[in-house]
């Protein structure tokens, strides 16, 4: 058998082939050009156990070519692998290298090829997520102003209402008032960005059986329903619930040595989206929920308020694994049970 890895960068790629040996048979740096890189594989097409790409920013156009294709394709988490640190030369070919070595082995940490077409709706939800944030950066900069200027406070939902006409009538001095203007004019048209995909997100979601399951739990609404389902994909993926908490980042990481912490483990290893949609909900089920407003006060007794509210979070993303894997309805007194 043969194995093969692409060490994937942002205009050039190295592919390497080896043999049950390690033996390099191929060694070259391509283009990122999908045709350069088939051309390289073909002669040893037949005998590949499978090609390792790296997965960074750029690997959707190389992994869908070759698996339509019909290569076996892993995709390497590489926030999961770890060189010898001790090693004397390092570079794009040892990296390569490596990447077939462990594929060889066995022992090769892959991650999530999420099927192209539920790709792209996913990360239609994360553009959603990028444009609520840059909304939230200008809504800041108008409270800021206003509190700067007149001492007053405008709640975030009355600054999202807000028109060029309302900001002129505050009497702000000229170059204040075209300044907050500005920002107005940027938060109305993201407003209607994020309507937008907010309705094409619902559309599709709502016909699956998972996002309206998690409707049931207080403090996941449809928006996070939406990106929960999305980031996950197949529940089946994951072996047990502890499998999935870890994935969502919501299990502590820790380095042991003899029985005391010596530090923290890898902390971004898991899906940061699955970890943020997990602390929102908490957020908001504190509102709605007196059990789990009960809960995070009895952590908060113990803890501080991040490792309470991370507690909690941790609880709601046990309790959607379970309800997707059985299709059973939220139980808030099974989840907060004890």
């Amino acid at each position: 058998m043969k194995y093969s890895a692409i060490d994937l960068h942002s205009n050039n790629n190295v592919v390497v082939v080896t043999d049950e040996t390690d033996r390099v048979l191929v060694e070259k740096r391509l283009p990122n050009e999908l045709d350069r890189v088939m051309e390289l594989l073909a002669p040893h097409r037949d005998d590949l156990a499978g090609v390792v790409v790296e997965s960074t920013y750029n690997w959707y156009w190389l992994v869908d070519g070759l698996m339509a294709a019909g290569y076996c394709v892993k995709l390497a988490n590489t926030g999961a692998i770890k060189q010898y640190d001790g090693l004397k030369h390092s570079g794009d070919e040892a990296d390569a290298r490596h990447l077939a070595h462990m594929l060889r082995l066995g022992i090769l940490r892959t991650g999530y090829i999420c099927p192209p077409a539920e790709r792209a709706l996913r990360d239609l939800a994360r553009r959603r997520l990028q444009l609520v944030r840059s909304r939230t950066s200008h809504i800041l900069s108008v409270e800021n102003q206003l509190t700067r200027q007149t001492g007053k406070h405008l709640r975030s939902n009355d600054v999202k209402r807000l028109t060029s006409v309302a900001v002129a009538d505050l009497g702000l001095p000229d170059d204040v008032a075209r300044g907050m203007a500005a920002n107005v004019a940027v938060i109305q048209t993201l407003n209607q960005e994020i309507d937008k995909l907010e309705a094409r997100l619902l559309e599709e979601v709502k016909k699956t059986p998972g996002g309206v399951l998690l409707n049931s739990i207080p403090g996941i609404g449809k928006v996070l329903a939406t990106v929960i389902v999305l980031e996950i994909g197949t529940i089946g993926r994951f072996a047990d619930v502890g499998d999935f908490a870890s994935y969502a980042r919501c299990v502590d990481s820790a380095r042991m040595s003899n029985g005391k912490k010596k530090g923290q483990g890898n902390t971004k290893n898991g899906n940061k989206y699955l970890s943020w949609a997990f602390v929102e909900a908490a957020h908001f089920a504190m509102r709605f929920s007196p059990e789990a407003k009960r809960f995070y006060a009895k952590k908060y007794a113990k803890t501080n308020g991040a490792v309470a509210t991370k507690a909690l979070a941790h609880k709601l993303a046990r309790a959607c694994y379970h309800m997707l894997k059985t299709g059973q309805p939220f139980d808030v007194k099974r989840c907060f049970a004890g």
